[in-house]
């Protein structure tokens, strides 16, 4: 799999850091869809493992109950991150401009991605670093729901149906050799579209996209 070149493009195109350079300490979702992130959290991750949370923020969403052996994070916002009280250690870095991580080869039990895998301009080689640091076994979380700051999401996202945003990640992580086949779960909103557009409780659709390194 192998996005074009236009599918790339945001329409926004100056540099992520200008966007992100004041902090946000604000959920980019409703309480829904976070409670089901943390039970999904609690059925895939182990206590006493090593996470790593990529492209975070000021909360993590791990399950409060489960202590782990080492969470590192990575975002855009320093500021945000040194707020996160899970994280043991963070670093600052743009996937679009570089896409290769500093961190060891096999050194995860898991990686999370919650609500930002909309603003990966390459995501077949982010998605191959993924596969570098997970352990053999490792997991991979994927989340989204339909929310996104819209002139920062690459056109193969905003163009898509959320159906077609699960197939996409699915792409991506089938661009990678040695990925297990993912599984999904989706929880469509019931709501109208314009309740959600209005922020209704509990109208913001689930989806994970989740696979494991064979």
């Amino acid at each position: 799999m192998q996005l074009r070149p236009n599918q790339r493009l945001k329409l926004d195109d100056k540099d992520d850091k200008l966007f992100y350079a004041y902090p946000r300490f604000v959920t980019h979702v409703d309480q829904g869809f976070i409670q089901q992130l943390t039970d999904l959290y609690s059925d895939h991750l182990k206590p006493n493992t090593r996470i790593f949370d990529m492209m975070s923020s000021w909360v993590s969403h791990l399950p409060k109950e489960m202590q782990f052996e080492y969470v590192e994070g990575h975002g855009l916002n320093a500021e945000e991150l040194a707020r996160n009280p899970r994280l043991n250690h963070y670093f600052v870095q743009n996937l679009n401009e570089n896409p290769q991580l500093p961190l060891p080869d096999e050194n995860f039990d898991a990686v999370l991605n919650c609500v930002s895998v909309q603003y990966m301009q390459y995501p077949e080689a982010i998605f191959s670093e993924i596969y570098r640091i997970l352990k053999p076994g490792g997991v991979a979380i994927i989340s989204f729901s339909n929310r996104m700051f819209f002139e920062k999401a690459i056109q193969a996202w905003r163009e898509a149906s959320e159906a077609q945003r699960v197939e996409l990640i699915k792409a991506y992580f089938a661009s990678v050799s040695g990925f297990t086949t993912p599984e999904v779960i989706a929880h469509k909103s019931t709501l109208s579209n314009l309740l959600q557009w209005l922020g209704a409780a509990g109208g913001d659709p689930f989806y994970a996209v989740i696979a494991y390194r064979s």
